[in-house]
């Protein structure tokens, strides 16, 4: 059986909806767009 650890390091990288950027993973953060493009100035 896979450890929790093993099974967390392997999972894909998250990509923005809207680029298609790697999204920075942060603590209790479950959005699906990139800092760039939730900036409010866009």
């Amino acid at each position: 059986m896979m450890s929790v650890l093993e099974f967390f390091r392997n999972l894909p990288k998250k990509h923005c909806s809207n680029c298609g950027n790697v999204i920075q993973e942060k603590a209790d953060c479950y959005g699906n767009i990139c800092d760039e493009c939730d900036h409010p100035a866009r």
